[in-house]
């Protein structure tokens, strides 16, 4: 039995769409398929998870601690410890033990704040 091709009927609403429009609409259903995960990230993690993930990334337990504890205080942890660090590498231009070290001496949490702004 043939499949029947539905393609030219499940793309009529894009049609008229420019290539802007398109990928504006990709990203807003990116968007929106993210949203929920990052709740979820949000509301499902902790302090002991987040040093995990630091220690997993080569970062040594006490500045593990002094990270989680820095993004903990801000209302930032939902965000992940490692991706507060993964920023300030990028930023760096570091590997991730550097990355902590330098937000344990209270460094970088300007960066992060210039990407998230209040607590969350």
């Amino acid at each position: 039995m043939a499949r029947e091709d539905t393609f030219q009927h499940a793309r009529e609403h894009l049609r008229g769409l420019t290539d802007a429009e398109l990928e504006a609409r990709f990203w807003q259903l990116t968007q929106e398929c993210i949203d929920p995960l990052v709740e979820l990230a949000r509301t499902h993690t902790s302090p002991s998870i987040e040093r995990s993930v630091l220690m997993r990334m080569g970062v040594d337990s006490r500045t593990s601690m002094a990270v989680v504890s820095e993004c903990e205080k801000r209302g930032w942890l939902g965000h992940g410890a490692g991706h507060a660090v993964s920023l300030c590498m990028r930023s760096w231009d570091c590997d991730a033990p550097s990355a902590a070290a330098r937000m344990a001496a209270d460094e970088g949490w300007d960066i992060l704040e210039a990407e998230w702004g209040g607590a969350r």
